[in-house]
């Protein structure tokens, strides 16, 4: 039998003392007081800690101080995807093939693990959704596009998944789409599909579902420009 030994993962040594101690998530000790117990300088620890701020991983206030947060995977995603637009914007299409294909692959785990109070909600976003298309004046609903997808994958319990499904929208925003129209014809195609997403999450019929959900993904790739 081959032993191997364990390989502690390189992280700095305030990550180190983060993952490590459970108190942290009420309150982290004085800067001089980490420095001293972590073996490391005041300067070499403000760099860390503010590595760890950008992570999303503390929470810095001037009179309550430093605490850990639960962690999440989306602040790490969000600062690599905006530098990656920020070199080409290209870079959005790609992300985009990835984000179709989580969606694709955890729709039945996402959709069985919903709950009758998040079925209400997603009825409730299809609702406000077209109040706005059908108002004068017509409103782009995205903030019911992105809840309405972040809400069916939220119940993964997969940190990784939902940080990566955060950074698309993020980016969506980010490269202006979520002023894009396209059209009334358009919109009111996508929120179609949206609207058999959703009855179809509810009925049980989820491979209904996943075919509109693919189907309304492939209609934003060819919408007219």
């Amino acid at each position: 039998m081959i032993v191997r030994e364990r390989v502690s993962p390189k992280i700095s040594e305030f990550l180190r003392y983060l993952a490590s101690h459970p108190e942290a998530e009420s309150s982290l000790p004085t800067l001089n007081q980490l420095s001293q117990e972590i073996g490391i300088s005041v300067a070499g620890l403000r760099e860390q800690l503010e590595v760890a701020r950008a992570l999303g991983l503390v929470d810095v206030r001037p009179r309550t101080g430093t605490k850990r947060l639960p962690y999440s995977f989306a602040p790490a995603v969000k600062q690599s995807l905006m530098y990656a637009l920020a070199l080409n914007q290209s870079h959005f299409q790609k992300y985009s093939e990835l984000r179709t294909h989580i969606e694709n692959a955890y729709w039945d785990e996402a959709v069985s693990l919903l709950t009758e109070e998040d079925k209400n909600e997603l009825q409730n976003i299809i609702a406000h959704a077209f109040e706005k298309l059908r108002g004068s004046p017509v409103q782009v609903p995205h903030e019911e596009h992105r809840k309405l997808h972040l809400l069916i994958y939220s119940r993964l319990n997969n940190p990784f998944v939902t940080g990566l499904l955060e950074g698309y929208w993020e980016a969506y925003e980010s490269v202006g789409l979520n002023m894009y129209a396209g059209g009334m014809d358009y919109l009111e195609e996508v929120w179609g599909y949206h609207k058999t997403m959703v009855e179809s999450i509810c009925n049980g019929n989820y491979a209904a579902g996943r075919k509109a959900l693919v189907t309304h993904i492939d209609l934003f790739a060819h919408r007219p420009l």
